[in-house]
């Protein structure tokens, strides 16, 4: 091969082809992701006030978060409130049958984060945190 010509390998294979690789599997995880029965919409139970809170579920690179887009008091009235916007999960990866994990929850009413898993079965949500093995959990509706 000519001076100044080369291929560069890592190892045995050339940069290129890891690059297109690599390219190929991110956009592949994100097509699976796009298309991911957890996305959406979802009702928390209400809290110790009484309000309901909505969370959006969307992809985050290739792992999923959720955020409290709306908050309504007991009436159903949308309420102004500092934990709208706020992120309330990330990380949380797709482990398949329904199931998430390996991310982290924010707790509001605690105002903590804790290690998160979720389990998807139908129009229903369970979201837990924990602290090693103690769980706390809630029942989440989709609302979209």
């Amino acid at each position: 091969m000519p001076s100044g010509l080369g291929v560069l390998l890592v190892g045995d294979v050339p940069v290129k082809k890891l690059y297109l690789t690599s390219l190929f599997l991110i956009f592949m995880t994100t097509q699976a992701l796009a298309r991911d029965p957890v996305l959406g919409v979802w009702q928390a139970p209400p809290d110790r006030k009484g309000q309901i809170g909505h969370i959006q579920i969307s992809p985050c690179g290739s792992m999923l978060c959720g955020t409290i887009i709306q908050a309504y008091d007991p009436s159903g009235k949308e309420v102004v409130t500092p934990n709208v916007g706020k992120r309330l999960f990330w990380n949380m990866k797709v482990e398949g049958a329904g199931a998430y994990g390996g991310g982290r929850v924010f707790v509001p009413a605690h105002n903590r984060e804790y290690d998160a898993a979720m389990k998807l079965q139908g129009q229903k949500l369970s979201v837990k945190g924990c602290v090693g093995p103690v769980c706390q959990g809630q029942v989440w509706t989709r609302v979209r």
